[in-house]
């Protein structure tokens, strides 16, 4: 590449950068004065909508509607340009997990957390010291183990991410209404949030999610729920489909907004798992939710990923959780969720 061209791509890299933000670093790291053109042009070929946003119930953030899932993204390496071109695009809501679960991902998000901390809102999360099944007895000595098991894991955590406090720190995967009622776990949550580790509680659960939330919304106690919730109702973890016998997701509206007056951010993950179609999946099923939609969401320019996150945004969640793994799905996912409030999504 001659001289002359090479300045001609470093200008155009740069204005295609001043478009969306994107950072210098991407050059400087990777040298690559083609590929960064290229990823940098890529990411604005098409307009980006205003990212939209809610208060996150009782914590007052005002969260982008689209939550940043970093564990799959972040497991194996950084990838600080993904994370800096959602930010720059109106996200501000991220999501990653402990070690023991999402191997490097928070140790691999401390360059971009080392810029933008204090602009974003943090969630990490962890299991319990003891796994208990839905209809498992929890003792108190269970519940001793499992909270000095849990906040452990939170030192864990913070000390991957390299800063001193997350904004919220979910129990992973909770099912047991026990263990959402325990008075040990939500006292090691309170000497966590006195010692500054976190300023709020939160659960994520695949199972059992109505007497989850129910239990959650009369402990008065959780700030944050990710719930597992598809159009056509409850996602099941361990059949990789919707939960046999669920109410639809417009049936759940009134226990969703329960949650929500009671002070509970919801914030939906897996809502288009089930018609992924991923080969550990099955072949999945594109049209799967479908009839839940009005006529003008079927028609609508969208894909079916895209359809069901608008569907459950204007049906009960103030956010929805996805798994980003590069700018096009960063682009379909923001897109969904910043023009949600645009469609009339029920019949």
């Amino acid at each position: 590449m001659s001289v002359m061209s090479t300045d001609a791509s470093r200008r155009r890299f740069f204005q295609y950068a001043a478009a969306l933000g994107i950072g210098s670093q991407t050059l400087l790291r990777s040298g690559d004065l083609r590929a960064a053109v290229f990823d940098a042009k890529e990411s604005v070929a098409l307009p980006w909508p205003d990212m939209q946003y809610r208060a996150l119930g009782r914590t007052g953030f005002n969260a982008s509607r689209l939550s940043f899932g970093c564990g799959a993204a972040l497991m194996r390496r950084p990838n600080d340009r993904l994370l800096n071109t959602a930010f720059d695009a109106g996200i501000n809501l991220f999501d990653v997990g402990f070690g023991r679960y999402y191997d490097m991902a928070e140790r691999n998000m401390r360059g971009f957390l080392q810029r933008h901390r204090d602009e974003i809102f943090l969630i990490s999360k962890a299991y319990i010291g003891k796994q208990v099944e839905p209809g498992d007895e929890f003792t108190v000595a269970d519940a001793k183990q499992a909270a000095a098991g849990w906040l452990a894991y939170m030192d864990e955590s913070l000390s991957d991410l390299g800063c001193e406090q997350v904004d919220a720190y979910y129990f992973m995967a909770s099912n047991n209404t026990q263990v959402i009622a325990s008075d040990e776990m939500y006292r090691a949550f309170e000497s966590a949030r006195a010692a500054g580790k976190t300023r709020f509680l939160g659960l994520s659960t695949h199972q059992n999610a109505a007497a989850v939330l129910e239990t959650a919304i009369a402990s008065k106690r959780f700030d944050l729920a990710m719930i597992a919730i598809t159009p056509g109702g409850w996602y099941d973890w361990e059949s990789k489909g919707i939960l046999p016998g669920t109410p639809k997701m417009t049936e759940l509206r009134p226990l969703l907004d329960q949650a929500r007056k009671a002070g509970i951010g919801l914030i939906g993950m897996k809502a288009a798992r089930y018609i992924a179609g991923r080969s550990f999946l099955g072949r999945g099923n594109a049209q799967a939710f479908d009839e839940y939609y009005s006529d003008e969401l079927r028609s609508a320019r969208l894909s079916a990923f895209q359809r069901s996150y608008a569907f459950v945004l204007e049906n009960g969640l103030d956010c929805v959780n996805a798994d980003i793994q590069s700018i096009d799905q960063l682009k379909e996912n923001f897109i969904a969720a910043a023009t949600a409030q645009q469609y009339q999504t029920t019949a």
